[in-house]
């Protein structure tokens, strides 16, 4: 299998070159399980964040990454944009999504609680990887309907699109891969 080399949080991973599509593979870096580099990748990103009164991200990859980027940063909560409404939420804000690892759209949402709990005050979106920026946009809509402001967008790595962005704090940039088609 075909691999990309990084160097994070002082380690070293291979992460196998995937295909998305007949013409476009990523490298793929999934943290769930490595805790090995969760947490030096959250306290680097935590060490690069302005002040913030809250961490959101988008269910459910990023969960490990802002549970320990929430204790380096002594917060009691961090805000999950859930992929699906529960019967637990009252009046939950919902917008659409349609990221590059997914093949259909899908929607995240916030609970009305945690809605009122980001009102007026400062937000930082975090993710594990941002490429399109599909998922941080609509993030970004949540963010901005509960009346949060917005002050960092973060995140482990970009790729794509993403690595052009100046308004995302990363710790890495890796890139995108397209097959040539065969004539």
């Amino acid at each position: 299998m075909e691999t990309y080399t990084i160097h994070i949080g002082g380690l070293t991973r291979e992460l196998p070159i995937v295909p998305l599509t007949d013409k476009l593979s990523i490298a793929a870096f999934v943290i769930f399980g490595d805790t090995e580099v969760v947490e030096p990748c959250a306290r680097a990103l935590a060490e690069k964040l302005p002040p913030v009164d809250y961490l959101i991200t988008a269910e459910a990859k990023s969960i490990p990454l802002i549970y320990e980027m929430a204790k380096v940063m002594k917060m009691p909560r961090y805000i999950i944009a859930r992929k699906s409404v529960k019967g637990y939420m009252s009046h939950p804000i919902i917008t659409h999504v349609n990221s590059i690892t997914t093949k259909s759209e899908q929607i995240l949402c916030l609970d009305e609680e945690d809605s009122l709990r980001i009102r007026g005050k400062r937000v930082a979106i975090v993710d594990d990887v941002i490429s399109t920026g599909a998922s941080l946009a609509a993030i970004e809509q949540l963010v901005n309907e509960a009346g949060g402001e917005i002050v960092a967008r973060a995140a482990i790595l970009s790729e794509g699109d993403a690595n052009d962005r100046e308004d995302i704090i990363v710790l890495d940039k890796i890139p995108l891969f397209f097959r040539e088609e065969k004539a």
